[in-house]
């Protein structure tokens, strides 16, 4: 078996950290890459864990020894993903998994061509604003934002390998294991 780089996108409120988690205590073989940031840690965040977290003078180092198969800025810190450790895993034969917004995914896809692109899509627009609605965490203004970009990664996730419908979490992961041949 050769061991797969998998790129799971989708939405905000579309239920991916749950179809990932679900995915991963299905699949025991999948490893959850870490990401590296800028940002400061949040309380119970471990570096090594959740993600490495290092200096901006150091990011901006890797940015330069073009370290990064993927990076990008998000309020203000900056977000990567190190090749190091996916070629690492990939040389162990341990399939990998990043958990990235789609920009960053088709990032991915032009410097690994054979990484497999999912992205999880909600089972209508409705769905999903009944859903970012539904967990009284966001303001209005950031809940039209967040629609509003949603466009843009549906538009994005047509250059995607697999558009897999987050109806039931089940049959989300089902699919992507048929996907990923599990």
């Amino acid at each position: 078996m050769n061991a797969k780089l998998l790129v799971i996108s989708g939405s905000s409120g579309v239920g991916k950290g749950t179809v990932i988690k679900s995915l991963l205590e299905r699949c025991p073989d999948l490893n959850l890459s870490i990401s590296c940031t800028t940002r400061q840690p949040r309380p119970g965040e471990k570096d090594g864990v959740n993600y490495f977290f290092v200096t901006r003078e150091d990011f901006n180092k890797s940015i330069n020894n073009d370290e990064f198969v993927e990076w990008a800025e998000f309020s203000g810190n900056l977000y990567g993903t190190k090749k190091s450790y996916i070629e690492k895993c990939i040389a162990n034969n341990k399939n990998v998994l990043l958990e990235i917004e789609t920009q960053g995914a088709l990032q991915v896809k032009e410097k690994m061509p054979n990484a497999v692109l999912i992205f999880i899509a909600p089972p209508s627009l409705e769905e999903l604003e009944a859903r970012l609605r539904g967990r009284h965490t966001e303001t209005e203004e950031a809940i039209q934002k967040r629609l509003e970009f949603v466009k843009l990664e549906i538009e994005n996730s047509k250059q995607y390998d697999y558009v897999v419908i987050n109806d039931t979490v089940d049959n989300a992961v089902n699919q992507i294991l048929k996907i990923i041949g599990v």
